[in-house]
């Protein structure tokens, strides 16, 4: 992964389960976590969820704003694909 800074992190992600209703992603690097995308139907549309649960209390302490930001960006990025394909 590439910050905004130049900087590299290690980014190792292993995919613990994908369907048509969820993915499962294990973050291997530190900090580690569990993300848990969620798809449901929604007035016509698909509402889609997030989830990520830290190992440590501390590191979710820590990183909640950052991952906040993040998540919302990433979901921001998917929604404009969507509406490019459909």
């Amino acid at each position: 992964m590439h910050g905004p800074n130049g900087a590299e992190y290690p980014n190792r992600v292993v995919i613990q389960e994908i369907g048509p209703e969820r993915i499962v992603l294990r973050h291997d690097n530190s900090p580690h976590f569990i993300l848990t995308g969620t798809l449901e139907s929604a007035d016509g549309g698909t509402e889609v969820t997030f989830r990520q649960t830290f190992e440590a209390e501390k590191e979710y302490i820590q990183l909640k704003p950052i991952c906040e930001e993040a998540n919302e960006q990433n979901l921001d990025r998917l929604g404009s694909l969507l509406k490019t394909i459909s």
